[in-house]
């Protein structure tokens, strides 16, 4: 597949597709860690203003999602973003839909002139896929940040942009 196949798109919360999506990726997230460690938005907590959510397109087909959440929205200097609700719908995994859709928010960011582009991902082997993908890209680990604690449940990333 390549990305002149998927189409990214603003916004789409209200489409069922997209609803079932996001509530998988919830439930994939219990799933393998513990509540007090899953900081998977919600739907509503999706549709603050401070993010921004994207989705990916094959054709009809939902192919993924994911957001930018501007972290300091009362400031205009050093600004910085994290990637939030990362997720490729199981038909369309190891299909490039994700590095699609990373290539993407990350040239968002850029555009909006954010310096540091952050996440947070699971330690869990379940994550390993993730965890490679955002290595590729160009992300280290770093300290918490936001209002992240220490947990050995939680990998913190970084992306200097």
């Amino acid at each position: 597949m390549n990305s002149r196949s998927i189409t990214i798109n603003s916004g789409g919360l209200s489409n069922p597709k997209v609803v079932a999506l996001l509530q998988q990726h919830l439930e994939e997230m219990a799933s393998h860690t513990p509540a007090e460690s899953v900081h998977a938005l919600d739907l509503k907590s999706l549709q603050l203003p401070e993010i921004s959510f994207w989705t990916a397109w094959i054709g009809n087909d939902l192919a993924g999602c994911a957001a930018l959440k501007k972290l300091n929205p009362l400031t205009t200097d050093l600004q910085s973003a994290e990637l939030k609700s990362m997720r490729t719908s199981d038909k369309y995994r190891r299909c490039g839909v994700a590095s699609c859709v990373l290539a993407h928010l990350i040239e968002l960011a850029r555009q909006e002139n954010y310096t540091t582009l952050y996440l947070e991902t699971g330690s869990q082997p379940a994550f390993t896929a993730a965890k490679q993908l955002y290595q590729k890209f160009g992300f280290t680990l770093c300290d918490p940040f936001a209002d992240y604690i220490e947990d050995p449940n939680s990998i913190f990333m970084q992306l200097q942009l």
